[in-house]
């Protein structure tokens, strides 16, 4: 079994993040415990979203939902003017807005592949029937 380095208050953050992403439908929403690997931050959030407008979206709804549950806000914020690859840096946990190509292309996933993926407790996708 992985040790986990995500200090509890940092995880529920992230979890807010991932369910502020999900309410403005984002896809393949995942979380990595990045803390030894990288030693900057604690966690990554990486989601993904078909349009720049819908990445907008998903940024804004959760930097005001974990503002509103947390009082946190990002450190700073990139990406904003090319719209395809939005990332918000809170210091403790970076969270990654993707256009689809662009994380196809940049594969921040793979890049993660051998650190602990964190359980983000977002209810399951509906199954096609």
């Amino acid at each position: 079994m992985t040790h986990m380095t995500v200090p509890d208050t940092v995880l529920a953050e992230l979890r807010t993040a991932a369910s502020a992403a999900t309410d403005k439908l984002a896809t393949n929403i995942n979380g990595y415990d990045v803390g030894e690997r990288l030693g900057i931050t604690d966690a990554f959030l990486i989601c993904s979203a078909p349009s720049e407008r819908q990445i907008g979206a998903i940024c804004e709804e959760i930097e005001k939902q974990v503002k509103t549950v947390h009082d946190s806000v990002p450190l700073r914020r990139e990406g904003k003017d090319s719209g395809t690859w939005v990332l918000l840096d809170y210091g403790h946990m970076v969270v990654h807005v993707q256009h689809e190509q662009e994380r196809a292309v940049y594969g921040l996933d793979r890049l993660y592949a051998d650190v602990p993926k964190l359980d983000l407790d977002l209810p399951e996708p509906p199954t096609a029937v």
